[in-house]
């Protein structure tokens, strides 16, 4: 049985084009999300355009589907006239949401229309019951909560809002691929490629091979090469568990997939979720499994729903679709291979056979029976056997009968997926009969005859003829639900009438289901009604902010001329002693600021609490639950807020209270010119050398990779006991390192310098500047600190900097993503 206290959640899938779109509409979905050709988190997309968007939500408002745009990316200075622009075009054309991801977007949407639904994208990195009460009160209607949440942490975040009176409705991903990373705190593409992931142009660095080196030593990992690629995420069989939970929302991946992908996931969770509604089984059948894998796979996992399994997440054997395992090669001929299939393998189906000199693929060109199971496959003479061994392990990567029905799913001119409408007969004797036709998405027509209702001498009407004419509904996306007929005995009307009728009442309830939402829209309402106000100040003295990572860079640091120094600890309880060495140390007007994890899920609230009890003179806020925790206290924002225009600033500064904020590592330099020319001087620090952040990940590589554990309790801790890196395929070490939420942060091997832009960003009032540390020596601390004093007071140019930097062993500095040429 149901649970009465909550509600069948939808399901919601992607479109990246038309055929995605009916794809979407004739397996089941209750909504659909999609981007348009701007600020879209997956710009690769074939993606809409404006001028598409009215017949789009008519044709899903039509077939009884809500409509989601997707304007999940963060927005720069610059851009922020064009988004109002785009906001009202959306706003106008009826949609029943935007996914937003930045900040400032939420709070222009709000100031154009006060009812227009926001969705707070998963890019908003929340993962807490505090993340979802700020995008409560920053105006949002729902939650997509982060991958990264399991079921328990779900149920926590629902309870802890509701206490808070601000519980807002949950959204979950289902099924599709899964970022290593965080959304909205992966920098890879951006510091490696300049393509950022939070501007919708992720370069999938997560998907490429990587050694694994500990202590200075390549660890042999056999055939596991593909350290941060997770398998793929399957959560149909938990959605009993996801239901009680209370989400309402059921999310499958996939703007960047094929129609036929859409078309499978679409339809197998459509009938999942009607189980499990009904208290059935969601147990998946073997059929089921092989469709869900043949329309994409790199294998299926639970991912993080039911809890922290490193060893499951990442197998480390391949990052591309694999689709279902077929065997291994028991023989070599002259003619093919011979298997004994673990699923049924027919002429005309793809096949990929992993050797020792990399994969080999083709198509099966003939299928002969040899003895019992076994079978030989025949490829084209093109195919080269040669490197095929016995043991080769095979996989099916196409299914042409399958992908076949599929298409014919959506490509039928006729309705495919029907919807249940329910009508009520009226009427009385000389007076017309009336049908009241009503989905089940509340939305109702009523209709009348143009003849009036006659006694009957034979055939009167009863429920069984008005159903049959009524509800003959065969080219029509309808089908009769329920007919409640509240007509007197003995009563009757021409059968072309009733059929007149049905045919008025389908059209009636067809446009009034086309219809698009009426937002209130304001027509005075501006964007630089928005905008902080920019006063002219006088230049200020440069100050220079060091962040540390351990206490010799800690003690190094309290000796230069930084007036600001971070602390960023892998164990924050070493936090008590970094403060009171700083106290007996301290320069005059120097202080020192502590920064917790850049993540918080429900039940961490130990390492804030040791935090706090180090007293220190404030802190680096880096996500919802610092801001919530360290209320009263002198905090400042961290780059993870994703700062990255005037708008967002503003909320930071002027409704959270922060004292001042990083920017976006996002920004280049001409867009932290634009960014300053529209914002506070006095509101902004810029980080000019570091180690950039690229994946910041619950995944943990430690775990995974150098333990048989599967979590920080069984993994032996190796983290604490050894150093490690990851070198990609150019080379570059990249730095690996774990906090004490057992997260992983991998840094760019290669530091970089924004030093050739300080003049520039001086000349725009800008006097905070930052340094981050990770693992240079004391002496090495001292020597930055020093050199880039020395620019900001203009001893030495930014070339210079540079130059000298780049010979200083084991740090090697590039320019970095502030390169741009500046207007």
């Amino acid at each position: 049985m149901a649970v009465a206290s909550l509600s069948c959640p939808e399901l919601l899938a992607p479109a990246g084009d038309w055929d995605c779109l009916r794809a979407a509409i004739e397996n089941g979905a209750d909504a659909v999300y999609f981007g348009l050709d701007r600020f879209n988190a997956r710009m690769r997309a074939h993606n809409f355009t404006e001028a598409d968007l009215p017949k789009v939500v008519a044709t899903l408002h039509q077939r009884g589907l809500k409509a989601y745009v997707t304007l999940n990316t963060l927005i720069f200075p610059q851009e922020l006239p064009a988004a109002e622009q785009y906001l009202r075009s959306i706003i106008s054309a009826g949609v029943d949401a935007a996914i937003v991801q930045d900040v400032g977007l939420c709070r222009l949407i709000r100031h154009l229309s006060p009812t227009f639904p926001i969705h707070a994208s998963t890019q908003m990195t929340i993962s807490s019951a505090a993340g979802v009460a700020f995008a409560h009160d920053l105006g949002c209607q729902l939650v997509v909560l982060a991958r990264e949440n399991s079921l328990a942490e779900i149920q926590k975040i629902r309870q802890q809002t509701t206490v808070l009176n601000k519980a807002l409705p949950l959204e979950v991903f289902v099924h599709g691929a899964l970022c290593v990373a965080y959304s909205g705190a992966c920098l890879t593409s951006e510091a490696l490629g300049g393509r950022s992931a939070n501007r919708g142009e992720c370069a999938q660095a997560c998907r490429m091979s990587y050694d694994l080196i500990a202590d200075g030593q390549t660890i042999d990992l056999g055939d596991r090469q593909y350290l941060l690629s997770p398998q793929d995420l399957m959560g149909i069989e938990l959605l009993p568990e996801l239901i009680a939970a209370g989400v309402c929302s059921l999310k499958i991946e996939g703007r960047l997939k094929a129609p036929e992908y859409v078309a499978s996931v679409t339809r197998r969770y459509r009938e999942a979720i009607d189980r499990a509604w009904l208290g059935q089984s969601t147990e998946l059948p073997p059929s089921d499994r092989y469709e869900l894998e043949m329309a994409f796979s790199r294998g299926l996992s639970s991912g993080w729903l039911q809890g922290i399994d490193n060893q499951a997440l990442v197998q480390g054997r391949y990052a591309k679709k694999r689709g279902v395992d077929l065997g291994s090669v028991l023989a070599v001929d002259r003619r093919g291979i011979q298997v004994e299939p673990l699923v049924p393998i027919q002429a005309g189906d793809g096949l990929l056979i992993e050797t020792e000199r990399g994969d080999r693929g083709g198509r099966v060109y003939q299928v002969e029976p040899i003895a019992g199971q076994r079978l030989r496959l025949c490829f084209s003479r093109d195919f080269d056997l040669r490197a095929v061994q016995v043991g080769d392990r095979l996989w099916k990567t196409s299914d042409p009968a399958l992908e076949k029905e599929l298409r014919q799913s959506f490509s039928a001119e006729q309705p495919r997926w029907k919807q249940p409408v329910d009508l009520t007969v009226q009427g009385a004797i000389d007076q017309p009969l009336v049908v009241i036709a009503g989905d089940r998405q509340g939305r109702q027509v009523s209709v009348q005859s143009e003849q009036v209702l006659q006694a009957a001498t034979q055939h009167p009407l009863d429920r069984d003829r008005l159903a049959a004419q009524l509800g003959r509904l065969g080219n029509t996306a309808f089908e009769l639900g329920s007919l409640e007929n509240q007509l007197p005995d003995g009563l009757i009307l021409p059968i072309s009438e009733l059929n007149r009728l049905r045919r008025q009442w389908v059209s009636a309830l067809e446009a009034l289901r086309s219809q698009p939402n009426h937002w209130p829209l304001s027509a005075t309402a501006k964007l630089a009604d928005l905008l902080p106000k920019r006063s002219a100040t006088q230049p200020r003295t440069p100050e220079l902010t060091v962040l540390v990572r351990d206490l010799p860079q800690l003690e190094a640091a309290i000796a230069t001329q930084a007036v600001r120094l971070y602390c960023e600890f892998e164990d924050p309880r070493r936090y008590r002693e970094a403060v009171q060495v700083f106290r007996q140390a301290q320069r005059l007007e120097q202080t020192i600021w502590l920064a917790p994890p850049r993540i918080y899920k429900p039940g961490e609230t130990w390492i804030l609490e040791q935090v706090r009890r180090a007293e220190p003179d404030g802190f680096l806020v880096r996500n919802y639950d610092h801001l919530a925790a360290f209320q009263g206290d002198r905090c400042v924002g961290d780059f993870s807020l994703n700062v990255a225009n005037p708008l967002t600033a503003a909320h930071w500064v002027e409704q959270a209270g922060l004292e001042w904020l990083t920017a976006s590592y996002d920004l280049n330099a001409q867009q932290l010119l634009d960014l300053l020319a529209q914002t506070p001087t006095n509101w902004l620090e810029v980080t000019i050398h570091q180690h950039m952040p690229l994946f910041h990940m619950e995944h943990c590589v430690f775990c995974a990779f150098l333990s048989d554990g599967h979590d920080f309790r069984d993994c032996g801790r190796p983290c604490e006991q050894q150093e490690v890196r990851l070198r990609d395929r150019v080379g570059v070490e990249h730095i690996l390192k774990a906090d004490a939420g057992c997260r992983n942060t991998l840094y760019n091997g290669t530091a970089q310098t924004g030093a050739e832009f300080v003049p520039a960003l001086q000349s725009q009032g800008l006097f905070r500047f930052r340094i981050d540390c990770l693992q240079e020596s004391p002496a090495q601390v001292t020597q930055l600190c020093d050199r880039y004093w020395q620019l900001l007071r203009g001893q030495c140019s930014g070339e210079q900097l540079w130059r000298e930097l780049k010979l200083m062993r084991q740090l090697g500095v590039t320019r970095g993503t502030l390169t741009t040429v500046i207007r």
